[in-house]
């Protein structure tokens, strides 16, 4: 019985989604040994990896592993004075992820309406709602940039405008917008280029981050064009 359940289960899987979770978990692993990195680091990021592609299947299991995720980066982000990378993860996307189960659950999908496997109905942001979020980033970069210099904080600027943005994202995905893939995709080359100028001018070893980060932007792009693609199949387009 388990076994035919997790045989429908890889069966709602694509090709891409199956290797990508095979190919960039293996980077994980083999960074862990091959650099010595942490145990925390190598939990936070198969979570997070896991985490993104239920995201962008449209799962509502995705909430379970970010429950992990967010901890465990939340701390490590804070042994290398990225303040607010770990407020971020503490204070927003921790009780985010209980607001979002919530949220999925009150516009969960019947099985017999799904079209490849996904628990939610897909929306799309219109101009105003993009001039929002426009101008929410502005003014939330600024102010958080200028907080953030108050702490002492490592990439002040960088850090600001990837926290901002992935609060924005994360608003956007409870919400169930296709919209929130363009944001996450801002986020993780942000990200991206913090982790990497921390771990050169820190010289630390948590290189797995950066891993999950670029991970994090392969399923973005993925994310993106399936969730448009679901906004498109659904018969119901907000319910």
């Amino acid at each position: 019985m388990m076994a035919e359940r997790m045989k429908g289960y890889l069966a709602e899987w694509s090709i891409f989604e199956k290797a990508w979770i095979v190919i960039f978990t293996g980077i994980t692993i083999y960074l862990y040994f091959a650099f010595e990195d942490t145990l925390l680091g190598l939990i936070s990021s198969i979570a997070g990896m896991l985490c993104v592609v239920l995201v962008a299947k449209g799962k509502v299991s995705n909430y379970v592993f970010g429950i992990i995720q967010t901890v465990t980066y939340g701390y490590i982000a804070y042994g290398y004075g990225l303040y607010g990378e770990s407020m971020l993860n503490w204070l927003f996307y921790f009780p985010m992820q209980f607001i979002g189960i919530w949220l999925w659950m009150k516009h969960y999908k019947k099985k017999e309406e799904s079209e490849q496997g996904e628990n939610v109905y897909v929306k799309r942001l219109n101009l105003k709602g993009w001039m929002i979020v426009i101008g929410a980033f502005a003014i939330g970069a600024f102010v958080y940039a200028e907080v953030l210099t108050l702490l002492v904080a490592q990439q002040v600027r960088i850090d600001s405008m990837a926290v901002v943005l992935s609060v924005i994202a994360q608003i956007l995905m409870v919400q169930r917008y296709a919209e929130q893939w363009v944001i996450w995709i801002l986020v993780n080359l942000l990200t991206i280029s913090l982790w990497v100028i921390t771990m050169v001018q820190t010289g630390g070893n948590d290189w797995n981050m950066v891993i999950m980060w670029t991970a994090f932007l392969v399923n973005s792009v993925y994310g993106y064009m399936n969730w448009l693609k679901l906004a498109k199949m659904q018969v119901v387009v907000d319910k």
